[in-house]
């Protein structure tokens, strides 16, 4: 019998981790764990209480439910990935646009390599690459401090994490240096001390440490270079784990690691070379172009890992008009840019602001929108922003982390936001 009414469409059938994500409310975190692993990192029992208070929101309560799936999926991206910086053709492409300083090759692949995702309802979406990725040492003592959830189980923190560092630090030192043994690191940063992840580099010290290397975190400032060496605090430096965000290396302060680097005295990674292959926001135009990828040579197991990457362009005189029409579907990231600064939803873009974007240096990003998390605060359930960050080395996955937020990218100044375990159902 005919019906004036149309059938409704069904609704949406959620998974088990979107169903978990948007209505487990349970907390995850055991903050005294937290502690208690943080202050055997410092031996410190002051230290947590005053990283807590002055940093309520490093950590989420809640944790990120992903599936199984989505994982895989993004892994098959970041082999993508690594197997497109392989190709001669693309290395080519972005390295002729690189600083001088990037085209040194001196054979490190780049420590705790980031890769960042959002995960809506149409699957993981690889929204940028980055060489220095903070945050795995504090992300992997909080999974010490998971537990079980809404019935799912945290599983184990990595276990193998520890020595999976010091084998990457190892084998970063082993790509440059014939011989001799890995010794002295200097964590280093400009006025590490002033750093909201200051945290992270005397959990980095002391986790070297057990693995039998000298660690020191240092200012880059304070670097000094002569007789061919890299000195911090008057001692030779081996390694340089690198945290500045100045990847070319261009600030005057930074004249003593730069020379150093570039005579190939020192060990340093990430450095530019790694930054121009990776996280240069234009590589993600040739990162997204299947067709060009295939011409380049990338085997056709990668293209279904390719595809999970938002097309994404170079902003142009040429193009900026109909990318101004077409703004509201856009994302728009500054070519050298980092941590969610000069970034910009389109929907969001002023005029003012415009003039200067079509000036070029930015890429554009079709909108990937990010995961959703429900968490309780205040008492009351309330929606966050959440995307999945995967640290790599070479390819291989060294832990996987979530981070939740409001506004357009995270900012660790959201109540429940911060870093947040990751559950795989």
């Amino acid at each position: 019998m005919d019906t004036p009414f149309a059938t409704p469409p069904a609704p949406p059938v959620r998974s088990r981790s979107d169903q978990l994500n948007h209505e487990c409310l349970c907390v995850a975190l055991d903050r005294d764990k937290l502690c208690a692993a943080l202050q055997r990192e410092w031996g410190d029992s002051e230290s947590c209480t005053a990283l807590l208070a002055n940093r309520p929101h490093l950590f989420a309560d809640a944790a990120m439910f992903v599936a199984h799936a989505d994982l895989e999926r993004m892994q098959a991206t970041v082999a993508a990935v690594e197997a497109a910086v392989l190709l001669p053709g693309y290395r080519a492409a972005v390295l002729a646009r690189a600083t001088d300083i990037a085209r040194h090759d001196f054979g490190p692949a780049g420590a705790f390599m980031g890769y960042d995702f959002h995960l809506g309802g149409d699957g993981p979406r690889l929204i940028e690459v980055n060489t220095n990725a903070g945050g795995a040492f504090l992300n992997a003592t909080l999974a010490q401090a998971a537990s079980g959830c809404c019935g799912a189980d945290p599983g184990t923190a990595p276990a193998a994490f520890e020595g999976a560092v010091a084998a990457m630090f190892r084998a970063e030192w082993r790509a440059q240096r014939a011989t001799g043994t890995l010794q002295r690191i200097a964590i280093v940063d400009d006025r590490p001390a002033e750093q909201y992840l200051f945290p992270e580099f005397l959990v980095a010290q002391r986790t070297l440490a057990r693995a039998g290397i000298a660690a020191v975190v240092v200012d880059a400032a304070a670097l000094t270079y002569r007789d061919e060496r890299l000195l911090a605090e008057g001692v030779p430096v081996d390694l340089v784990y690198n945290r500045l965000v100045d990847f070319a290396l261009e600030a005057p302060e930074h004249a003593a690691l730069r020379d150093a680097y570039r005579d190939g005295a020192v060990v340093v990674t990430p450095n530019p070379h790694v930054h121009a292959l990776y996280a240069d926001k234009r590589n993600l135009v040739q990162l997204s172009d299947p067709v060009q990828l295939r011409q380049w040579g990338l085997a056709p197991e990668h293209l279904a890992g390719i595809a999970q990457i938002p097309h994404t362009l170079a902003v142009t005189d040429h193009n900026a008009d109909a990318l101004w029409d077409n703004r509201k579907h856009l994302f728009f990231k500054p070519a050298g840019g980092y941590g969610g600064r000069a970034v910009y939803r389109g929907d969001k873009v002023t005029r003012g602001v415009w003039s200067t974007i079509r000036k070029g240096g930015y890429v554009a990003q079709t909108l990937a929108m990010p995961g959703e998390r429900l968490v309780r605060v205040d008492g009351a359930a309330t929606a966050r922003k959440a995307d999945l960050r995967v640290y790599t080395y070479r390819g291989e996955v060294l832990l996987t982390a979530a981070r939740l937020y409001q506004g357009q990218t995270t900012n660790f100044r959201t109540p429940g936001g911060g870093f947040a375990p990751v559950f795989v159902v």
